[in-house]
């Protein structure tokens, strides 16, 4: 069988992560940090790196930046990967996060930087997208720039909301393209509602994840749910591109919707042992 072609288009990022006790009050005052690390980040990174864990063959399109960050980026995804990486140096600084974090998985994401936007896709990204069967598209200037070839590519496209509220103007582009819609319940009181509304504005699966709760599923179908998976918790930044991209792989596989779901509760404990967006960035291995 041939390996289905897959872009996955948005953002590579290089962050600190900072590890506290709990998350800082609204007031000056001084804390001290149980450890951090500077690493690789961003979204559409951690479903690559994750894809490739699983095996999963996926292109990475992505703007970087001039500075000495963007080679860093480049230089992790080009360690941990086997797979395509199409990446325009953008002049200037590339996206940059300090991500504040706890055990319990809160956390704070402050924008350090990003890379300069241009209003016109990638000319390779567009060809790649052309000829794709698959494509993600996550939130950002990249994934937003490259919606109308991806529609007209006739391939299954993919996005991942994160904590949409259901009414922000930037997320609506993505969930009314889109067949596959991810999100958390971050950024709702009713994800069920918030399921059922995307669903009905021409979503076929809809899943939201749901931390320690595991995740949920709706399809015209019905429901379906899962628990998730037991695992020793050293950080939980990546996890939700990892259940994502375990929940692809399983499609790509023919499984139904219920077994996607305990593939992807099993794919998020490899980023939840990690330091790292995935432990194919460890050092060890």
């Amino acid at each position: 069988m041939n390996t289905p072609r897959i872009v996955v288009a948005g953002p590579a990022a290089w962050n600190t992560m900072v590890l506290l006790d709990r998350l800082p009050e609204p007031r000056p005052h001084a804390v001290f940090a149980r450890g951090s690390v500077r690493t690789l980040g961003g979204t559409s990174a951690g479903k690559v790196l994750h894809l490739a864990d699983l095996g999963v063959v996926a292109t990475l399109v992505a703007d970087v930046g001039t500075d000495p960050e963007g080679d860093l980026i480049l230089a992790a995804l080009r360690h941990a990967l086997g797979a395509e990486v199409l990446a325009r140096r953008v002049a200037g600084p590339s996206e940059q996060h300090l991500n504040l974090m706890t055990d319990a998985g809160e956390r704070l994401s402050i924008y350090l930087a990003l890379p300069g936007t241009s209003p016109e896709p990638d000319p390779a990204a567009v060809s790649r997208v052309a000829t794709a069967e698959h494509v993600v598209l996550d939130l950002g200037a990249v994934g937003r720039n490259l919606l109308p070839a991806a529609v007209a590519s006739g391939a299954t496209l993919w996005t991942d909301l994160h904590d949409y509220d259901g009414v922000a103007e930037f997320h609506q582009p993505f969930a009314d393209a889109c067949s596959y819609v991810f999100l958390n319940d971050d950024g709702t009181d009713d994800h069920r509602e918030l399921m059922t509304s995307l669903l009905e504005r021409g979503a076929s699966t809809v899943v939201c994840t749901l931390g320690a709760r595991g995740a949920v599923a709706r399809t015209a179908e019905g429901w379906f749910e899962c628990p998730a998976e037991r695992a020793e918790v050293l950080d939980t930044n990546g996890a939700g591109d990892a259940f994502f991209a375990g929940f692809f792989g399983a499609h790509l596989s023919g499984a139904g919707t219920a077994e996607c779901l305990r593939a992807g509760a099993r794919q998020a404990t490899r980023a939840l042992g990690s330091r790292h967006l995935s432990p194919l960035l460890d050092e060890d291995g």
